[in-house]
């Protein structure tokens, strides 16, 4: 029997998988990108928690490496394009290196909830810790140009894996 929510205000339904998931990569040590140079307080990971309706909830995961996955709260998940798909790769790097911006107007925190609204969490991975930065895609016009920026990015690596998502489809046209 499916879970679900009774008020935007009630946490979204999710997988004890998609949240074992979620953790890991809200905790992937830096060490892990041993191979490529970054400083102590640049970004090296990023994890969106996107609300895309009254009970679907994406988490999209993006690294320095160009890794780039999506994770589902009712369990599903679309992995492994970036080791197909070099637009995939640019976009995912893009938003990573291009984040500082919006850490430095974010707060660190060792918390990470899920949104219960329309709110999107942006939590930002360094060496020095997690950020967090809320963007509410409603208000972006108003929104911190860094917010604005960030939530821009993140919409291009979306794109990059929906294509690569339908590429996967047709078939596995490399691009």
């Amino acid at each position: 029997m499916a879970i679900t929510r009774r008020s935007p205000l009630d946490p979204y339904a999710v997988t004890p998988e998609y949240l074992a998931t979620r953790n890991a990569a809200l905790h992937i040590p830096p060490a892990q990108f041993k191979n490529i140079k970054f400083k102590s307080d640049e970004v090296y990971g990023i994890v969106v928690d996107i609300p895309m309706g009254p009970s679907i909830l994406t988490t999209m995961v993006c690294f320095i490496n160009g890794a780039a996955n999506l994770y589902f709260n009712a369990g599903g998940e679309y992995t492994g394009a970036s080791t197909r798909y070099k637009g995939v790769v640019q976009a995912a790097r893009n938003l990573v290196v291009n984040s500082n911006p919006l850490k430095e107007i974010s707060k660190r925190t060792s918390s990470f909830p899920l949104p219960t609204t329309g709110t999107h969490y942006v939590y930002m991975l360094t060496k020095r810790g997690v950020f967090k930065a809320e963007i509410e895609p409603r208000n972006m016009t108003e929104d911190d140009k860094e917010k604005r920026v960030v939530y821009y990015l993140y919409q291009q690596v979306m794109s990059a894996l929906r294509t690569a998502q339908m590429k996967d489809a047709q078939g596995g046209a490399q691009a």
